[in-house]
């Protein structure tokens, strides 16, 4: 079933094109990975489907209904964590808590704020604040609170982007888990640039080219779950679609390199 959906967006900056026919449909419980170089246009895409920007043209739905705005059904974790630094992390959690459950008393956020606290593995650091955690702390916080939202939507902008490898995998294990053992299962869209982290987590991986960006291809991630990281990694068959999407991003440059001298030689 579609879950979200967006049907012949278009968006400009400036008057300068940022997206263009945009077509996309992603199930409810899928797990996409928005794949591309910078400047693509992957997270303006992400910022559209929360409601956090509006398309110059086209439509965006989620479950049938249009996206107007920002909603609780769409929870979104950035790349710089967003935690608010004069909260400790229980606090952290709680404000968001206090937004998806304003009924419930404080002493009752609290206590859940340690539930997701605990299912991210910060239940020791509930009263730390941010600036006394890691980078790769800070963003299992930013999860947890995202998380406590209750939203069917999770949103994730190159959430590991600015971590140390080993950290990266640790949290790209920690989304796998939370994402599969979710009665039901989230809808996730995930923003990377790295060919193997889409394929390690994706159920679809979709690739968006630039100037303007646009949707080149999407294909179905082969390898069935669950993945086991070192052994997925030393496959050929990894290997071989690894190629085959970089070629697919290599064909695109050529394409758009050629457009542009045609371009210039017909102005000439």
């Amino acid at each position: 079933m579609a879950g979200l959906e967006a049907s012949a967006l278009r968006f400009a900056y400036n008057g300068s094109p940022v997206l263009t026919d945009i077509h996309l449909s992603i199930g409810e419980g899928e797990f996409v990975c928005l794949l591309g170089p910078s400047g693509c246009g992957k997270t303006t895409l992400l910022r559209l489907l929360a409601g956090l920007e509006k398309p110059g043209a086209g439509s965006l739905f989620w479950k049938g209904q249009p996206i107007s705005g920002p909603s609780l059904e769409r929870g979104v974790v950035f790349q710089d964590y967003s935690l608010f630094p004069w909260l400790n992390l229980a606090q952290n959690v709680s404000l968001a808590l206090a937004k998806a459950h304003p009924e419930m008393g404080r002493k009752w956020r609290l206590n859940l704020a340690d539930e997701y606290l605990d299912m991210v593995g910060l239940s020791d650091a509930r009263r730390k604040h941010p600036f006394e955690l890691s980078g790769g702390m800070q963003q299992r916080g930013a999860i947890a609170r995202t998380l406590a939202l209750g939203s069917p939507v999770l949103l994730m902008d190159e959430p590991f982007g600015a971590l140390d490898p080993v950290n990266r995998a640790k949290l790209q294990d920690l989304v796998l888990d939370v994402w599969s053992n979710a009665t039901p299962r989230k809808t996730v869209v995930f923003v990377t640039h790295d060919v193997e982290e889409a394929l390690y987590l994706a159920d679809r991986v979709v690739m968006l080219g630039s100037s303007p960006g646009r949707i080149i291809d999407e294909m179905a991630v082969p390898f069935p779950r669950p993945r086991q990281r070192r052994t997925l990694a030393a496959s050929p068959e990894f290997a071989a679609v690894c190629e085959r999407i970089e070629e697919r991003f290599r064909l695109d440059v050529l394409q758009r390199i050629d457009s542009v001298e045609v371009e210039n030689a017909e102005g000439i």
